[in-house]
């Protein structure tokens, strides 16, 4: 498999210069879509980046994007029932964030999933779960989603055509990166988990994801670890946490009662190449606050042989 992606997205340049621009991280917002199986583990949901993408092309990621002004627009409250900007906040854990941008974090997970997955987190004005599954109302979405692509439409416009409202207590925030400083394309990054609604199949949207799959965690590292796919280090290391439930329904739980700790990457150094050091490695410098060792948890993660890999010091 080629891996000229890796280069892209790391955290070198690919003569081995370090990229210095350190810019402001763009807010942005990420989706670990899950479904249960009758049998056997669960299935996460990722989306293979066109591999002419100048960012991170090649990989394989989860639906998400950066937070747009339009996701912030107060006019969107008539749009999500009775979630609050203070509902937001609580459960992202960061109280000091804009209510403006910790609602809009929401609303962003919402639209770049059904942007880029076609999956519509939604209730009908009744309550029930947006059901996508007779082909005319297929149909009728996928054209929707072509026009917000195009920006010929925007995701409020679509809720009130339809008679929708959002739905984001479906989302349930579950981690925070932020790029390394030492890249000049930054991504302040909340990951939320979201089951896939019934009714729904997800599928890519064949231009700047051009494949999908549902993989189990142990199958997505496995061809990872293969060199079969591609998968840059936030996702590496949150699918390698999917390892530690049997459901759905368990990883739930513990998501609704952990403390979420920002995670700051500290890029270093290796014999043979580079790495970077997690929050809670016992080598970790920087001011963010180290985070406690989780048991059986790795602390870094290398490049080695052209591929992330994680490793615990």
């Amino acid at each position: 498999m080629e891996r000229e992606a890796l280069e892209i997205g790391s955290l070198f340049t690919k003569n081995g210069a370090r990229d210095e621009g350190n810019q402001a991280p763009r807010d942005a917002a990420t989706v670990i879509l899950l479904r249960d199986r009758t049998e056997g583990a669960y299935e996460v949901f990722l989306m293979r980046r066109d591999r002419n993408q100048a960012f991170m092309g090649g990989a394989y990621v989860f639906p998400g994007g950066r937070l747009d002004a339009a996701d912030a627009d107060p006019e969107l409250a008539v749009c999500i029932g009775g979630f609050s900007a203070a509902d937001a906040k609580r459960l992202l854990q960061e109280t000091d964030l804009p209510e403006a941008t910790a609602l809009g974090l929401f609303v962003a997970a919402i639209r770049e999933t059904f942007e880029e997955a076609g999956v519509l987190l939604a209730r009908e004005a009744c309550g029930s779960a947006v059901d996508l599954s007779a082909s005319e109302t297929a149909a009728r979405f996928s054209a929707y989603r072509l026009e917000l692509h195009e920006e010929r439409l925007t995701l409020t416009e679509l809720v009130r055509r339809e008679g929708l409202i959002f739905a984001p207590d479906l989302l349930i925030p579950y981690a925070h990166w932020i790029t390394p400083e030492i890249k000049s394309r930054r991504f302040n990054t909340r990951f939320f988990l979201a089951r896939l609604p019934e009714g729904q199949i997800p599928v890519h949207d064949r231009m700047e994801l051009t494949e999908s799959s549902w993989m189990t965690p142990a199958f997505a590292l496995a061809e990872n670890a293969a060199g079969r796919i591609i998968l840059m280090p936030p996702t590496l290391k949150t699918i390698e946490g999917l390892l530690s439930f049997s459901n759905t329904a368990q990883l739930f739980a513990a998501a609704r009662s952990q403390r979420i700790g920002t995670i700051l990457p500290e890029a270093f150094r290796t014999a043979d190449g580079f790495g970077i050091r997690l929050p809670h490695d016992s080598e970790y410098t920087l001011n963010i606050g180290k985070q406690p060792f989780p048991t059986g948890g790795s602390t870094r993660i290398v490049m080695e042989g052209g591929i992330w890999k994680t490793r615990s010091v």
